[in-house]
């Protein structure tokens, strides 16, 4: 195939012609999207540092601990008793995130991803820093192994590395807790061997990432990426051009795009975004600031790339809010509503009782007839519990092998108990009995099981 027969998508925008690596050398951003999307990625980066050593009542504020099926979210514990609630929460999120995205495109891409936000807020900053902008960058590279050269390119990586293992260990501790990664720092090197190969080794990965594979993970590895392209349509709000507005191109011609390509010289992925959405666009609005600046040197209006959908370029909409897009935000606020609802709704205790497997019914002297149980209740709260058990649908008597049911906080209590019921109010083989799981004489839980009985 010649050149000419060539277009501009016929391979990967960080691939050359022969299938190689094509750097992106990116042009240090700045304006005022910029500055706004610095402030929210420092927002979200003090989050992820904080977080595990923020607490509730002397608990995690978040906690996955995966080993042992354990859930703390906004302060309230998830325990694998859980699974319908965690279920619903995580349909809620994906169609969060369907409805999102349709919405705003990958405004989460360019704005609160935690590989972009190290990338370009961490990594990113550290490389300008200490190798210049993108041209020294790119000379520096490209020159030979000079003292200058070996001093900036160590300095660069001994800092990326130290960086990656603090990222791996903010990151175990979101799993086991910050008081857990305390102790297990203090203790010797010997007994955790297969940890610390394990932090090395994801430590490793994430330089590897951030030095070498960077915007690859956003244009050849997220499934998020790739999913973009059957959720957008023309009404999704996106970092656009307006090709009514500036073409022709040129700077002797009737549009206002002056064809300095000035909007690729910022973008992180490469891409020159006058030809339209495409798959490397993560909507950072890197190309927003700098045409805006070249807008205003040219004296032509800002906003020739700007957050739009297609059709408002098509049809000339002042605003990219449309009924679609308020509907739209309106079902999020609800999945939304949904979520913290779930949260604040969800029982403080979880209580299974079941019949001892292998006993049948017993008649008793005094006119009673008795089954035995099994009874498991897990406390979801951070308080200590003092409860106590009653029947509530007929005149029984329980006997609970010991006499207390205190259960610690996130903890659970299991035991077994014996239920006497008056054989006159037993009325078939098998009688649903309702139990009522009481704290300092609130009703908690109601729970219902069979109570089998001699045949009527």
């Amino acid at each position: 195939m010649h050149d000419n027969e060539l277009t501009f998508r016929d391979r990967p925008i960080n691939m050359n012609e022969r299938g190689g690596r094509k750097w992106v050398y990116a042009k240090k951003p700045s304006g005022k999207w910029y500055t706004r999307r610095t402030l929210v990625s420092w927002i979200f980066l003090l989050f992820i540092v904080v977080a595990p050593f923020i607490r509730l009542n002397g608990h995690p504020f978040i906690l996955l601990d995966i080993a042992n099926r354990k859930f703390i979210i906004f302060g309230a514990i998830f325990w694998a008793q859980d699974t319908f609630v965690l279920a619903l929460l995580m349909l809620s999120f994906v169609l969060f995130i369907v409805l999102f995205t349709v919405t705003f495109g990958r405004l989460w891409c360019g704005w609160a991803c935690p590989q972009t936000i190290f990338l370009e807020m961490v990594f990113r900053k550290i490389e300008f820093l200490i190798e210049g902008d993108y041209k020294q960058r790119y000379k520096l590279d490209n020159g030979s192994w000079t003292t200058e050269k070996i001093v900036k390119k160590t300095l660069k990586h001994v800092i990326f590395i130290m960086i990656s293992l603090a990222m791996t260990n903010i990151f175990l501790m979101w799993f086991i807790g910050s008081e857990r990664w305390f102790e297990i720092i203090k203790e010797p090197v010997s007994e955790n061997i297969s940890g610390i190969i394990i932090v090395l080794i994801i430590s490793a990965f994430f330089y590897w990432v951030y030095s070498h594979f960077r915007e690859q993970i956003c244009t050849m590895v997220c499934p998020y990426g790739r999913m973009q392209g059957v959720l957008l349509d023309s009404k999704t709000i996106v970092v656009t051009y307006d090709y009514k507005r500036g073409e022709p191109r040129g700077a002797k011609n009737t549009g206002d795009c002056i064809d300095c390509h000035q909007c690729i010289s910022v973008c992180p992925t490469g891409i020159d975004i006058r030809n339209g959405t495409q798959l490397e666009c993560i909507n950072c609005t890197a190309c927003i600031d700098q045409c805006n600046k070249v807008m205003e040197v040219t004296g032509k209006p800002k906003g020739l790339i700007r957050f739009d959908s297609e059709a408002g370029i098509r049809e000339g909409h002042k605003t990219i809010w449309n009924a679609r897009n308020k509907a739209y935000s309106l079902v999020l606020l609800l999945l939304f509503s949904f979520f913290v609802y779930t949260l604040l709704t969800r029982p403080v205790v979880e209580t299974t009782i079941l019949r001892t497997p292998g006993l049948l019914f017993q008649e008793n002297a005094d006119n009673t007839i008795s089954n035995v149980y099994n009874i498991k209740i897990v406390n979801k709260t951070h308080n200590e519990m003092a409860l106590e058990m009653k029947v509530l649908s007929h005149n029984g008597k329980i006997q609970m092998a010991g006499n207390s049911m205190t259960i610690k906080d996130q903890d659970k209590f299991e035991s077994t108990f014996i239920l006497f019921i008056p054989k006159e109010d037993i009325k078939s083989d098998k009688t649903e009995i309702v139990f009522g799981i009481y704290n300092n004489g609130e009703l908690l839980e109601n729970y219902k099981t069979t109570f089998v009985g001699p045949q009527q």
